[in-house]
């Protein structure tokens, strides 16, 4: 790297902390970081994908007991009343 050259401002508005992180990768850490992050954004992009999957199914199984519950509530009015002993 030339240390001569001139200064790109294109990274000016980051923090000093994440330039200096920038400017010590090397060629093989770009490369890495380049490759994970669409890694990442897959796993990120799946997680949200079923968390919803798991609350729509919890969703589903209540409703399935809910409405369980009033078919056999229904069910009991039209049973024929118990005779006293």
């Amino acid at each position: 790297m030339n240390r001569d050259a001139q200064r790109v401002d294109r990274m000016a508005e980051l923090p000093e902390e994440t330039r200096q992180f920038l400017s010590g990768l090397s060629k093989e850490d770009v490369k890495t970081l380049k490759t994970g992050l669409p890694i990442l954004r897959a796993v990120l992009g799946f997680a949200k994908v079923t968390k919803w999957l798991i609350v729509g199914l919890l969703g589903v199984f209540g409703g399935i007991v809910m409405f369980g519950e009033s078919i056999i509530k229904i069910m009991a009015w039209f049973k024929p009343p118990i005779p006293p002993a």
